[in-house]
């Protein structure tokens, strides 16, 4: 599954990383969480899982 990005918020995950100084991307994920049920959830990847 992909998704769209716009050029500026690929430059800002680009500079995230940059400053980071490792990683090969971010990964986006939805979670179970409290009350509402689900959250959000943005992670730094260093390397890839068997399920990437």
């Amino acid at each position: 599954m992909g998704i769209s990005l716009t050029e500026t918020a690929a430059e800002r995950i680009r500079a995230f990383l940059d400053n980071r100084g490792k990683g090969l991307g971010v990964r986006l994920a939805v979670k179970t969480s409290g009350c509402s049920g689900m959250a959000y959830v943005i992670e730094f990847v260093d390397e890839l899982d068997e399920d990437n």
